[in-house]
């Protein structure tokens, strides 16, 4: 796992750089959520592939459980992929909608994650 920084308008954001699933539980989330917190980082930037897809399934709730621990945090977080795969209507309400309040991003690029950030 890499580690890139970003520094926008004096924040800190840690664009998370591997291969692996990261977030295979909501226990796996808060826990990398955690490890960055403490490195002082304001931010996660995170691939969807670094996800498992139940994730995106609003019906397992685990998308919930883990946004709202970013949340409590104060961390924001931007997960990058494409999300009109999924035939989810709630998924994409809720993309819209957290992309509106700006703590969690659903985004396409790093390039749009690092505009909508900070």
């Amino acid at each position: 796992m890499t580690i890139t920084t970003h520094t926008i308008s004096d924040k800190q954001f840690a664009e998370i750089i591997t291969d692996e699933v990261l977030v295979a539980s909501a226990e796996a989330g808060l826990d990398l959520l955690g490890n960055i917190y403490y490195q002082g980082f304001d931010g996660i930037i995170l691939y969807e592939k670094n996800i498992i897809p139940a994730f995106f399934d609003l019906k397992t709730g685990m998308a919930g459980e883990v946004l709202q621990k970013f949340s409590n945090y104060r961390m924001q977080l931007a997960i990058i992929g494409e999300f009109d795969k999924y035939e989810s209507n709630a998924l994409h309400d809720f993309i819209l909608e957290s992309n509106k309040a700006k703590q969690v991003l659903f985004v396409a690029s790093l390039h749009e994650a690092l505009n909508m950030i900070g």
